[in-house]
């Protein structure tokens, strides 16, 4: 991946408003490849006081779509069809999130997604696949 195109890729990451509300961080980007990490906050504590399992689901999802940019370029028109996660252990710390896309379909794109603890510990597993789109989403506001 050259540098003007992975300059592209974090400047369309930088602007998507859940990256700032998360403050998640993008460690590093591959090909097919993104890692991320996400401080713990208590504000994103569940039921259980630890890292509420559907903000890990939005971490997982957002670094699979960020993994499918490396290949595609950050200009790709794509959503989510579905995701599914476990949960393996509680997260109690930062969570640092590895993503791999596992194939880059004409229409499908399943990517695999691993999620750690500071301590290196897998926390959840996850898989989201999203849909390639010919154009952006119609809005509701018409943009």
């Amino acid at each position: 991946m050259d540098e003007r195109t992975l300059q592209a890729i974090y400047a369309r990451v930088q602007r998507i408003p859940i990256v700032d509300t998360l403050q998640l961080t993008i460690d590093e980007f591959g090909p097919g490849f993104c890692k991320g990490t996400v401080p713990r906050k208590r504000c994103y504590d569940g039921v259980y006081e630890s890292f509420h399992g559907g903000l890990l689901m939005t971490v997982a999802d957002s670094l699979a779509c960020f993994a499918i940019f490396t290949q595609t370029g950050p200009d790709e028109h794509m959503t989510t069809t579905d995701m599914n996660i476990r949960f393996l252990a509680p997260c109690l710390t930062d969570v640092t999130a590895v993503a791999r896309v596992i194939k880059l379909g004409r229409t499908l794109c399943p990517v695999a997604v691993e999620l750690f603890d500071a301590a290196g510990t897998l926390v959840a597993v996850a898989q989201v696949t999203y849909m390639r789109l010919p154009r952006a989403p119609r809005h509701a506001n018409g943009a």
